[in-house]
């Protein structure tokens, strides 16, 4: 097994590395997407239009799910497989931007993938809008050499055209919604169809021509809607679809309750994360409840809630009276990397810092954003920290011993204490500046993705999870973009999750002589 960021500078992608091969399966021409761009962010202005106007999606969601039923799919929307008792799938979040941070992924996502049934895609197939000219690049080309069905979740970005992308390539080429009668002039609804984003016109012959990427046989999957549940072996595997606003409406939430219902172990795919950033968001049910007490419920058996939409990974093993679930966010799987360094230090639910795992580190993060601020501002001699410098001071900052040693002679000085405060390191100030640099909440989703990098280190991810009667073993893989890394993905975390009842306690990752890794966090 390769070194991972835990062991080395050089396993996290950093210094002189040889670049992967991914770029020779990019199309010659990537336009590459930025969202401070008033034509993108204008296109993509749905989720703020829903914000003022009330949202639309759960109406939207009824409409295509009894489009579906009525075409034939089944009632219960569950997709039932012959997997055996032992089998493995992939899980993959918010993928699609098409650019090098995309395509990194992919020989090491085919490599680890070998051997499984099928991947789920947990949230933003498609950015910016989820278009279905889009697909070509960001969809059928990058994943078309993995010889099993891909299953999805739409997150946000996919509802930005009313989904109709989204329910036509994993719906069994779902045929657009009639439209609905024109609302009463001046009501928030008529403000809203003012301003809604509607779907552009697909170009036929470029669909037809990208499907034929994955027209395998083995390749298909059709999925019964935006959300479903998939009987694979012994467990259940439930996807909902959170929407333009991380919530879900009255009729999923009722289809949920009741597929959550049995004996059978379940495992959660969400878009919007139950528990991230050092948060708990339990993500709200028209009408009442929350996603998270029906996973909690102990008549339901869930065992893990894996969610998308924040690019990066994250997990918090939450003990909920005497059981653990394990809560993972996995959303690096190709799109621009939301900072794990503005984390504070973790204190949930009864989780701590020595029960927490993230990728990249904390010390990583501030080393990769000390740089993108540096250039981005031309103050590269103030900013840019080495990653032995951005990994000592998170660690005084934080308190924390770091996941991988800042290495002997590293100083913690004026300049890297100042720099940490203005990025936002541990999410707070310090008596160095109470100033910060936009690199959290809105300010994050507009000012990093417009500053994307298109060389390594990438610090992208993806999941492998395979089942056995007794346990899921739970893998995060990285993707640095590096060769190395491609060649033999590294493993920055590893859970064995229990499916029966045990009084031991779950298996954390490994170290390469067998023993538990150390109980460091960042």
């Amino acid at each position: 097994m390769s070194d991972s960021s835990r062991d080395t500078a050089e396993g996290a992608g950093w210094g002189t590395a040889e670049r992967g091969a991914y770029q020779q399966l990019m199309p010659d021409h990537v336009e590459k997407l930025s969202w401070l761009s008033p034509k993108t962010l204008w296109a993509a202005r749905n989720g703020v239009v829903a914000s003022w106007f009330s949202d639309p999606t759960g109406r939207t969601r009824s409409r295509w799910a009894a489009q579906r039923t009525a075409a034939g799919a089944p009632a219960d929307k569950v997709v039932r497989r012959d997997d055996p008792d032992r089998f493995s799938f992939m899980v993959i979040g918010d993928t699609g931007e098409g650019t090098d941070a995309q395509y990194a992924v992919v020989p090491g996502f085919l490599k680890v993938s070998q051997g499984t049934s099928f991947a789920v895609v947990a949230s933003d197939v498609i950015y910016p809008v989820g278009a279905t000219d889009d697909y070509g690049t960001k969809f059928f080309r990058p994943y078309q050499d993995y010889p099993a069905p891909i299953y999805a979740i739409p997150g946000n970005h996919d509802w930005y055209e009313d989904l109709g992308a989204f329910m036509r390539v994993f719906c069994d080429d779902a045929p657009p919604l009639a439209p609905e009668p024109a609302p009463r002039p001046l009501t928030r609804a008529w403000w809203r169809a003012l301003l809604w984003h509607r779907p552009r016109p697909t170009d036929e012959q470029r669909l037809a021509e990208a499907r034929k990427l994955r027209a395998a046989p083995v390749q298909q999957a059709v999925q019964p809607g935006p959300y479903w549940a998939i009987d694979a072996g012994p467990v259940r595997i439930i996807g909902i679809d959170t929407g333009l606003l991380g919530t879900i409406d009255a009729e999923q939430g009722a289809w949920l309750r009741e597929v959550s219902q049995g004996p059978r172990p379940k495992i959660l795919v969400t878009g919007s994360p139950l528990y991230v950033d050092g948060e708990h968001h339990p993500c709200a049910i028209e009408g009442g409840g929350t996603v998270d007490d029906i996973v909690r419920d102990p008549a339901h058996h869930y065992v893990a809630a894996i969610g998308g939409d924040i690019h990066n990974y994250q997990r918090y093993p939450v003990d909920v009276d005497g059981r653990t679930i394990q809560y993972v966010v996995s959303g690096g799987g190709g799109a621009f990397m939301h900072a794990t360094h503005t984390i504070p230090r973790v204190q949930i639910a009864n989780v701590s810092e020595d029960d927490f795992r993230c990728y990249p580190l904390r010390g990583d993060s501030l080393a990769f954003y000390s740089r993108l601020y540096g250039r981005r501002l031309r103050l590269r001699r103030l900013f840019t920290l080495t990653e032995a410098e951005a990994t000592a001071v998170i660690a005084e900052r934080l308190g924390i011993r770091p996941g991988r040693a800042p290495g002997p002679g590293t100083r913690v000085t004026r300049r890297t204490r100042l720099v940490a405060s203005l990025l936002g390191a541990g999410g707070r100030p310090d008596r160095t500046s109470r100033v910060r640099l936009p690199v959290r909440k809105i300010y994050t989703r507009l000012f990093s993705p417009g500053s994307a990098t298109y060389s390594p280190p990438f610090f992208k991810c993806f999941l492998r999870l395979d089942v056995t009667p007794e346990a899921v073993r739970l893998r995060c893989f990285a993707a640095t973009g590096n060769r190395a890394q491609e060649l033999d993905p590294p493993v920055e975390d590893e859970i064995t999750i229990p499916l029966v009842r045990s009084h031991g306690r779950d298996t954390d990752r490994k170290s390469p002589t067998g023993n538990s890794a150390p109980e460091h966090t960042d």
